[in-house]
């Protein structure tokens, strides 16, 4: 496979995003899904309504998120469309929980490590193409959340989130998953989605506020790094490959704690499993559009 093209910027801002998806050339078709993090209530460090709106109106989406399998205020569709208003999601654009209703889409992974299956939220095929805008940082159990826990957590059901945790036993403590297991499902299910549009996403990685916690904590610790930029390509696996790089690269003291998180929870698996069934390439080439 030829090296995934990786568009750099330091530059953070709303119209940076919209300059960074311009640089793809991609004109997404037809009904178009923005997936990114609603933030758990009490979460300060999630990418607020004002600094997408610029990208979401641009690709005239809707912001779509599913519903989680642990307790919390995003847990039922009426607890996270209340959270959705109070974070002013709705304020700002259409929003749709994809599993507010079932039966559960289901994703075949036919060569899948760990997982043959993923349960994602059903209106998932109402849309023809996605944008998958990840706020990168942290991960208390995956390591580090970037576009592959937002296509494979993120766009699961909240029992598609249960049976990845669990690594194919939703109804196992998804606490106690052997972590191999788990991230190796997050893998498996990353792939599947974006398979599912076959060249019709496109993936943008804000690597802002770089807390070792998901924006899934309402308790997350404070960020540990000074902002880093913003990140696009047509590739999930590259593109997570390479904001994992620039933290490895930094010369940030604070990296040492994000790293640490990221080696502990086996985070490089999710990339490794993603490229072995197919979604994209580890190989990349790093374009800073700074220096254009």
């Amino acid at each position: 496979m030829e090296k995934a093209n990786v568009y750099f910027t330091k530059e953070v801002s709303k119209e940076s995003l919209v300059k960074m998806y311009e640089m793809l050339g991609v004109q997404l078709p037809g009904k178009v899904a923005v997936k990114l993090h609603s933030g758990e209530q009490g979460n300060r460090n999630y990418l607020k309504p004002e600094f997408v709106e610029e990208l979401v109106n641009h690709v005239h989406g809707t912001v779509v998120e599913c519903n989680t399998a642990y307790p919390g205020a995003r847990n039922t569709t009426e607890k996270h469309k209340k959270l959705m208003d109070e974070h002013e999601w709705t304020k700002y654009f259409d929003v749709d929980i994809m599993d507010c209703e079932g039966p559960d889409m289901e994703l075949e992974i036919p060569n899948g490590k760990q997982i043959k299956k993923n349960y994602v939220g059903k209106h998932l095929a109402n849309y023809d193409s996605m944008v998958v805008l990840s706020h990168f940082k942290g991960h208390a159990m995956g390591g580090f959340g970037g576009a592959l826990k937002q296509l494979s957590i993120g766009c699961a059901s909240s029992y598609g989130k249960a049976y990845i945790h669990g690594a194919g036993h939703p109804d196992q403590d998804m606490f106690k998953t052997d972590q191999l297991q788990f991230v190796t499902s997050m893998g498996d299910a990353a792939s599947s989605v974006h398979k599912y549009f076959n060249g019709k996403i496109v993936y943008l990685n804000a690597m802002v506020n770089l807390s070792v916690d998901c924006d899934c904590d309402g308790n997350a610790s404070a960020p540990c790094m000074e902002n880093i930029g913003i990140l696009a390509s047509t590739d999930p696996v590259a593109i997570d490959q390479a904001c994992v790089d620039l933290i490895y690269q930094s010369k940030d003291p604070g990296k040492e704690k994000l790293i640490a998180r990221m080696e502990e929870k086996l985070g490089a698996h999710i990339i490794e499993v993603a490229e072995e069934n197919g979604a994209g390439t580890r190989e990349y080439e790093l374009i800073s559009v700074d220096e254009q």
